[in-house]
């Protein structure tokens, strides 16, 4: 599908999408449990992945209304009886792997072309030091995987800079093992405000775990362990997903850059949680956008405002690079990102994504292998054909700079705004945005 969209004027409320992030933890959390609900899910391309994946280890999901009903595996999964599709997921094929590794006998974990080229060799190195098989069948650490237990635990040492994904799923695996599992991080660990949304699911589900922070006598990274023998059990049974504010902050920079002047954008559901893309608010607020977050309400306001370029670190949080990317297009002087090699490794290379796309709309940018500069000021936003790369956060980054541009944007691959955000265009449109949707 391809979105045209035209220089636009926006006022008035949207609603944030549930986190991605954590429905995809709360929905394999059931499965590891007994039974529970899930209320306020994001369901979308990805997370759907994930609910085949916990039917797939002898689960059920029942999708209502407002909530899943997830009938569990109980800690112990099934081998699966056929080959279990991550899709575009690389949350699920990460999750998964950790989890097919406490079956006993081999499940064989595969995706689409983007996903079979993303790396997994640390989290296949680690199952295998832990007793189990895991291997890609090309060798190269990328999926098809064919992954074999069962696992019992135990102390494992891994890189933390590749993915926090790793940590993640070894947690998650690790709590209903007899033995727990200890993660010894070699290097700092990337994208850390992930797995503090993992801790804080797991702490709603019933299970203990804890991190201890690098220091001089332990590894460079950190330790993470969980206890084994634990069982998942969320309060009265049910577990309600916050708004992902990985998706506000497309909302929020639309509205930095094409609010109407006389009336704010307001995003609701955007309620204080582990995610580290809140820091999104911060970003605006250092570029001087006129931003207020009423954390108690859940509402976050935003102005038009004039916006001047700044420095952010994306080491944390790599997917805000497409949204700052874009808030650098229209804001004076230079936007530099900094510390953003691992986000080259996502559904695509973000970085040289955003810096090629955002040139064919007129803006001058620049890369190195861990930076972006993106030099608004001497730049100016003129609208064109752009291409999604099948990514939607790639997608959906363009379509809020198209916005701010003098001339109309066509935005290709744009159905694939269905693995995060799937109503995103719908919400544009709705907040006043000029589209067609071809």
């Amino acid at each position: 599908m391809n979105v045209e969209l035209s220089p636009s004027t926006l006022s008035g409320a949207a609603r944030a999408p549930s986190s991605k992030s954590y429905t995809h933890r709360a929905i394999l959390a059931a499965g590891y449990s007994g039974g529970a609900l899930v209320y306020d899910p994001l369901v979308s391309a990805d997370t759907e992945a994930t609910m085949r994946a916990v039917e797939a280890f002898g689960g059920a999901v029942t999708r209502e209304s407002d909530h899943v009903d997830v009938d569990g595996f109980d800690g112990r999964p099934d081998v699966p009886a056929d080959v279990v599709d991550c899709a575009n997921s690389g949350t699920t094929m990460r999750l998964v792997t950790a989890a097919a590794a406490l079956a006993d006998g081999a499940s064989v974990l595969t995706g689409d072309s983007s996903l079979r080229s993303r790396p997994h060799g640390p989290l296949l190195e680690v199952v295998e030091s832990l007793g189990g098989r895991a291997e890609s069948t090309r060798r190269n650490g990328q999926a098809p995987l064919v992954v074999e237990g069962p696992i019992s635990g135990g102390r494992v040492s891994m890189p933390g800079d590749v993915s926090s994904q790793f940590v993640t799923a070894l947690l998650m695996a690790g709590a209903v093992t007899d033995d727990g599992i200890e993660i010894e991080l070699e290097t700092e660990l990337k994208s850390a405000p992930y797995v503090d949304i993992t801790l804080e699911l797991l702490e709603e589900f019933g299970i203990d775990a804890e991190k201890r922070g690098p220091d001089a006598a332990g590894p460079a990274g950190g330790t993470y362990s969980v206890g084994g023998g634990q069982f998942y059990e969320p309060t009265d049974g049910e577990y309600h997903v916050p708004g992902d504010f990985s998706s506000i902050s497309y909302l929020l920079a639309a509205g930095a850059i094409a609010a109407d002047p006389d009336e704010a954008v307001r995003v609701e559901g955007a309620y204080p949680s582990a995610q580290g893309d809140s820091e999104i608010v911060g970003v605006l607020d250092r570029m001087g956008a006129d931003v207020d977050w009423n954390r108690e309400d859940g509402v976050v306001t935003v102005e038009r405002s004039t916006l001047s370029g700044i420095e952010v670190d994306v080491g944390d949080t790599p997917d805000l690079l497409p949204t700052v990317a874009t808030l650098g297009a229209v804001a004076d002087g230079e936007t530099r990102l900094v510390n953003c090699e691992h986000v080259r490794y996502k559904e695509t290379d973000r970085v040289s994504a955003m810096a090629e796309e955002l040139s064919t709309l007129g803006v001058e940018t620049e890369e190195t292998a861990e930076t972006l500069t993106i030099r608004g000021g001497d730049s100016e936003l003129t609208g064109g054909a752009v291409d999604g790369r099948g990514d939607h956060r790639i997608v959906m980054a363009l379509s809020v700079a198209a916005l701010a541009a003098s001339g109309p944007t066509t935005v290709s691959d744009a159905q694939h705004v269905d693995v995060s955000f799937p109503e995103f265009f719908d919400v544009l449109y709705d907040l006043g945005a000029t589209l067609d949707r071809e």
